[in-house]
């Protein structure tokens, strides 16, 4: 994932470390004329003064995993057991063959349903129904990227799209990590996961309103992101105004790395216009909304977006979490079908929105950086 050219803080930081390492070294050189009896050699202190510094390329919070120039997290040698909770936060740990689903449930009204019990859910995997393992129906903390359109076009929109996304956030449950990718032809990670509303807007206000729209691979590049992150759950929220024209990526692969194992769930805003391919734009967020069980939205107006957000986030918070271990092993690979069917005697028809399925085993490679 790209960052934004950070040169000039570089070469103030640079010079300040510069500047320290030489006064320190100007008191060490001051205090070895009188060495304390158990002073260590002068071999010794040669090789600690000439110890080079690094500077990471972006202050990291240091109760998060490092990130690595890919754009995902080192991996932890710190144990860690299940159902346990991170500095506070509720992580929710999966067994190694157990397949989990966030799932959505509505009435023939479109009402969310929020008050059923595990007995009401039936998995099928392939068209095979499963045996559910485990079922939680609990507000879970999330991990989420922000993914706008940067380019041209989004130039008079910006305002209020940044503001709604904002509230999707603060609507949201106040331990979600949210990061920032601002894209045109090119994708930036413009803020780190954080929960700090501050610094969401700093990000979401680094505009370069220009080019193209490159909506595959900023989408790509943010599922990769996610993988660094250290809550189970995730979730892309990406608005842009037109087709893609930029990407190396396609839909369709843009759609398979969103399936793999674990994948996030999408939810999009199309702010279309009289393009020339509206219907391939909406096509596409429509694709990549209903594979991972989220909603795209079309609003006619600029206005109706700040209202969607905070749909958005009451989705996100009703939603239950199933898991289930799959009577064919995940080793042998290959793509699974998935349907959640719910009944209910208090209820009419009930209608599961979930990820229609996913693909076992080893994630492909991608293209995009």
């Amino acid at each position: 994932m790209r960052r934004r050219n950070n040169f000039p803080l570089l070469v103030v930081l640079l010079f300040t470390i510069s500047f320290l390492t030489a006064a320190q070294t100007g008191a060490g050189s001051a205090a070895s004329q009188a060495p304390p009896a158990n002073a260590p050699s002068a071999a010794a202190s040669s090789a600690t003064a000439s110890k080079p510094q690094s500077l990471p390329a972006q202050p990291q919070d240091s109760t998060k995993p490092p990130v690595s120039p890919s754009g995902q997290a080192e991996p932890s040698s710190a144990p860690q057991s299940p159902d346990t909770s991170d500095s506070g936060v509720f992580v929710f740990r999966k067994q190694v063959e157990e397949v989990v689903l966030h799932a959505t449930v509505v009435d023939d009204k479109q009402r969310i349903v929020t008050n059923l019990e595990k007995a009401a859910f039936t998995v099928y995997e392939d068209g095979r129904p499963q045996t559910i393992t485990s079922f939680r129906h609990e507000d879970i903390p999330v991990a989420m990227g922000i993914v706008v359109d940067n380019s041209g076009s989004m130039r008079e929109k910006r305002q209020k799209v940044n503001a709604a996304a904002l509230n999707l956030v603060r609507s949201s449950n106040p331990s979600d990590e949210v990061f920032i990718v601002n894209f045109n032809d090119e994708y930036y990670l413009d803020q780190d996961f954080t929960s700090n509303i501050n610094k969401l807007k700093e990000g979401l206000e680094k505009i370069d309103a220009r080019g193209g729209t490159a909506l595959y691979d900023a989408v790509v590049a943010s599922a990769d992101h996610l993988k660094g992150a250290k809550l189970d759950k995730k979730v892309i929220f990406v608005v842009t105004d037109g087709e893609d024209n930029a990407s190396t990526e396609s839909l369709e692969q843009a759609v398979r790395r969103l399936q793999a194992e674990n994948g996030p769930t999408v939810y999009a805003i199309g702010i279309l216009g009289e393009e020339e391919h509206p219907k391939r734009a909406k096509r596409a967020l429509q694709v990549m909304s209903e594979r991972t069980g989220g909603l795209a939205f079309f609003p006619k107006t600029l206005d109706d977006v700040d209202a969607i957000s905070r749909t958005v986030a009451h989705d996100i918070r009703s939603q239950y979490t199933i898991g289930y271990k799959p009577a064919t092993p995940k080793n042998q690979g290959g793509y699974r079908q998935v349907k959640v069917d719910a009944r209910s005697h208090n209820y009419g028809k009930l209608t599961v929105r979930t990820k229609s399925g996913y693909y076992a085993g080893p994630e492909p490679a991608s293209g995009a950086q």
